[in-house]
C-alpha cells in the first residue's frame, strides 16, 4: 500500500465533531494560510502583480468552493491536507473571475466584499493581469497535490481536465458571455437557468468532484456529487438573485439592486420572490437526497452545508 492510499484510508474524522460554524472557520483559515504561501520563495514575481493578486485573494469571502473540496474529500474518508492545494486552486479561479467581472467592460462594480474592487486600487491593466495570473497559477497549485501529498497523477489529470472544462468556454466563461448577452433582453427562464448553472454552478460542481477524486470516489459517488453540486449551485445563485433585491448591504459588502440597475433578468423577475424562495428550498432538498443516497463514509457536513447555504443572508 502506497503512502497516499494508507493516508486516504485513515481519513481525518475529527472535523466531524465540530459545529458547522467552527468547521467553516477552520477550513477558511487553512486555505488562507495555504494561499499566503502562494509562490515558491525562489520565484521572482513583480511586486505590483503579487500585491494585486493577494489583495483580492485575501479580501475575505465565504471560501465556499474550497470548503466544498475539503468537505467532499472528507465525506469519503480522504485527507484534508491532500485536498488543500486543489481547494486553494479553485479559490484562485473564483477570485480571477470576480476581478474580471468587476471590470468596467463587464459589471463595472466599485466594491467587492466591502472593499474597493481590484481595478479601482491597481488600475484596469494590472487587474486584468492579476486575474490572468491567478487562473494560470491555479493549475500549478493543483499539481502540488501530487508533488506534496502523493495524490495519484491520474487523479490530478482528471482534476485538471475537469477544471479546464468547467471554468472555460463550456462552463463558467460560457455562462458569463450568456449573462452579458442576457442583459440585452432575456425572455426565457431556461436561458437564465443555463447562465446560473454555468456562471456559478460549474465551479461548485468542480469543487465537489475534485474533493471526491482526491478521496478515491467511485463513479457512482462522483455522479452523486455532481447532482448535489448542480442543485446547490443553482440554489445558491437563485438565493443571490433574492438577496440582490432584499439583502442587507452591510452583510453583502456590495450595493443591492445592481441586477435591476443593469437590467439583468433574475429568478424573482420570472417567477416572483416567494416562488424563488420555494425553488431554493426544492433544489436544496433534491441536492440533499442525492448525497444521502451516494454511499459516502459520512455525508453529515455536505448536508449541513446545503442547509447553511439555503438560509444564508449574505
Amino acid at each position: 500500500m502506497n503512502r497516499y492510499n494508507h493516508e486516504l484510508q485513515s481519513g481525518s474524522g475529527e472535523s466531524y465533531r465540530e459545529p458547522l460554524e467552527d468547521y467553516i472557520a477552520a477550513v477558511a483559515e487553512l486555505v488562507t494560510t495555504e494561499i499566503e504561501g502562494l509562490f515558491p520563495e525562489q520565484w521572482e514575481v513583480p511586486q505590483n502583480l503579487r500585491e494585486a493578486m493577494k489583495y483580492s485573494l485575501m479580501a475575505g469571502g465565504k471560501r465556499l468552493r474550497p470548503l466544498l473540496v475539503i468537505a467532499a474529500c472528507e465525506a469519503l474518508g480522504g485527507r484534508r491536507e491532500a485536498a488543500l492545494p486543489v481547494a486553494s486552486a479553485i479559490e484562485m479561479v473564483h477570485t480571477y473571475s470576480l476581478i474580471h467581472d468587476d471590470l468596467p467592460a463587464m459589471d463595472n462594480d466599485d466594491y467587492r466584499r466591502g472593499k474597493l474592487t481590484n481595478h479601482k486600487v491597481f488600475g484596469e491593466a494590472t487587474a486584468i493581469l492579476a486575474g490572468d495570473a491567478l487562473l494560470t497559477h491555479a493549475f500549478y497549485s493543483i499539481v502540488q497535490a501530487s508533488r506534496r501529498f502523493g495524490v495519484p497523477a491520474e487523479c490530478v489529470l482528471s482534476i485538471v481536465e475537469d477544471l479546464a472544462e468547467m471554468a472555460g468556454p463550456r462552463g463558467m466563461v460560457g455562462g458569463q458571455i450568456a449573462d452579458m448577452e442576457g442583459e440585452q433582453g432575456l425572455t426565457e427562464l431556461e436561458r437564465l437557468q443555463y447562465i446560473h448553472l454555468h456562471k456559478t454552478g460549474d465551479l461548485i460542481v468542480f469543487s465537489l468532484l475534485a474533493g471526491g477524486r482526491i478521496a478515491g470516489a467511485t463513479e457512482q459517488q462522483l455522479e452523486a456529487l455532481r447532482s448535489f453540486g448542480t442543485h446547490i449551485g443553482l440554489a445558491f445563485q437563485v438565493q443571490d438573485d433574492i438577496l440582490d433585491l432584499i439583502g442587507d448591504e452591510g452583510k453583502l459588502g456590495k450595493k443591492t439592486g445592481s441586477d435591476l440597475k443593469q437590467e439583468k433578468v433574475t429568478y424573482p423577475y420570472f417567477i416572483g420572490l416567494e416562488a424563488s424562495r420555494q425553488e431554493v428550498e426544492r433544489l436544496t432538498e433534491t441536492a440533499k437526497l442525492a448525497v444521502s443516497e451516494g454511499g459516502f463514509s459520512d455525508s453529515t457536513r455536505l448536508l449541513e452545508i446545503a442547509g447553511y447555504l439555503m438560509k444564508r443572508d449574505h
